[in-house]
């Protein structure tokens, strides 16, 4: 079993957890409103919303807004991150979420979760960013 696996609980309470922080988005352009919550290895629940700007560049994802929450809190070690949003299909973290999240968390598992349906699907890091990049490469 991976170390990243969780129990139906646990999943159960970090797609709450990104649910809840999904309602607190601001998405005043593209209405696409995604909540994210990060598992840290000592049971610490951190979420975050996606906020966009005027100049979509400016706009910050939900997962990484949890993982700089996360971060700046001090917290280093994390299993999980649960994404939610309320499209028709699943919706996986971007490449440069996907990219902060494989540097700063490692292989962990993602959990995808619609409030449309009831599916979910669990995943881990490297099967969805496969061959990343980090910082073996920078010498």
């Amino acid at each position: 079993m991976d170390a990243w696996m969780l129990t139906d609980a646990e999943t159960d309470a970090l797609v709450e957890a990104a649910a809840a922080a999904r309602e607190r988005a601001v998405a005043t352009y593209s209405q696409f409103r995604v909540g994210a919550a990060l598992l840290a290895s000592d049971g610490t629940v951190v979420s975050g919303c996606n906020i966009e700007a005027a100049n979509y560049s400016l706009t910050t994802c939900a997962e990484r807004v949890a993982l700089l929450k996360a971060l700046s809190d001090g917290l280093r070690d994390f299993r999980a991150i649960a994404v939610v949003t309320d499209a028709p299909n699943l919706t996986p973290p971007c490449g440069s979420c996907r990219q902060l999240l494989w540097e700063y968390c490692g292989d962990i598992g993602v959990v995808l979760a619609c409030m449309s349906h009831p599916g979910r699907r669990e995943f881990s890091l490297t099967a969805l960013l496969p061959e990343p990049f980090g910082r073996q490469f920078l010498v």
